[in-house]
């Protein structure tokens, strides 16, 4: 007789898919943001107070700090034991 094992496998492949469209959702975003920053950067007619805006933006969303502790939280180390 074969034990019982528990398969994870749909949930894993969930939990999977949930992360790519998340991850791909926000590469648009970012993608946007730059392409904004660019054409703002090239175009003359586009005012100065505009510029530092695009670049203010670009700067705070992706260039920004992130401290190591804040990752581990997000990634939920300090709530369980995370199994390579």
């Amino acid at each position: 007789m074969t034990p019982y094992i528990r398969n994870n496998q749909d949930h894993l492949a969930e939990e999977f898919r949930r992360f790519e469209n998340y991850l791909l959702q926000e590469s648009r975003i970012a993608l946007l943001k730059i392409q904004s920053w660019q054409f703002a950067m090239k175009t003359p007619e586009v005012g100065l107070h505009y510029q530092q805006e695009a670049t203010a933006m670009v700067q705070q969303s992706m260039l920004s700090f992130v401290p190591n502790s804040f990752v581990l939280s997000e990634e939920g180390y300090y709530y369980q034991p995370i199994s390579n």
